[in-house]
């Protein structure tokens, strides 16, 4: 069994991976319309060709939107194009039995550190859940790393799903520590999963012929075989994680 960096192991001064001070007022009630609004509009102009930049300062200009909100905006917003092909090749969780997974590891990690510590979840127009957080190049482990492993660990088993291979990028700083952390935790429940550094983490699952599992959007217009896990591991978080949607 690998050993475990029990130094690393305890979390760093970043605690948790909750909240930005400003959220509750830039995500409100209030809010929302707007949110929406920008959503439906920057989905409109990149259903007729224009670049994710150009959109989205148009888009973020008119509605007045902070940095944060923008970035909201743009993981939520997709063209018309991008959400047909998602739509027909989404995998439902019903249809998770025995297969087995590609996971883009950080992508699904953060998004459940994030709901396991009341950070801002957001329901994008492919229905996908994001978050906010980010990692900057190095990857710090907080208070919620491992609850969130072992819950999707659980939902796995529950779903019944078969091999599950873990995609990291090398490049990220710790990255390997994490690997040891969740070989360690897989050897302890029996689950059957392998766990790889990249430098290609994006290409690999474009590639991949299993199901992937990810709700970054490169990817998702281009992978052959996805699911929505997000969407199936917030109904295990208790108390349950508010999602924010932003589905115009």
């Amino acid at each position: 069994m690998p050993v475990v960096d029990r130094e690393w192991a305890m979390p760093y001064k970043q605690s948790h991976r909750g909240k930005h001070p400003s959220d509750g007022k830039l995500f409100s009630e209030k809010r929302l319309p707007v949110l929406t609004g920008a959503v439906k509009d920057l989905s409109y102009l990149f259903s007729r060709g224009y670049s994710g930049s150009s959109a989205l300062k148009l888009v973020g200009d008119r509605y007045q939107l902070t940095v944060r909100q923008r970035r909201a905006v743009l993981g939520a917003a997709c063209s018309d194009e991008s959400l047909a092909y998602r739509r027909t090749h989404r995998v439902p969780a019903s249809g998770l039995k025995g297969q087995t997974l590609a996971v883009d590891g950080y992508n699904l990690l953060i998004t459940t550190e994030c709901a396991l510590s009341a950070g801002v979840l957001l329901r994008g127009r492919d229905g996908c859940i994001r978050d906010l957080a980010s990692i900057h190049g190095s990857y710090r482990r907080v208070e919620e790393t491992l609850p969130a492993v072992r819950l999707i660990g659980k939902a796995f088993q529950r779903l019944r799903v078969g091999r599950v291979n873990w995609y990291f990028d090398a490049p990220v700083s710790n990255s390997g520590r994490l690997q040891i952390l969740m070989y360690h935790e897989a050897s302890e429940a029996h689950w059957d999963w392998q766990i790889e550094l990249t430098n290609r983490t994006d290409q690999v699952l474009e590639a991949s012929g299993d199901i992937v599992v990810t709700s970054d959007s490169w990817i998702l217009d281009r992978a052959k075989r996805w699911a929505n896990i997000s969407q199936v591991l917030v109904r295990f978080v208790r108390p349950r994680p508010e999602v924010i949607d932003m589905r115009p």
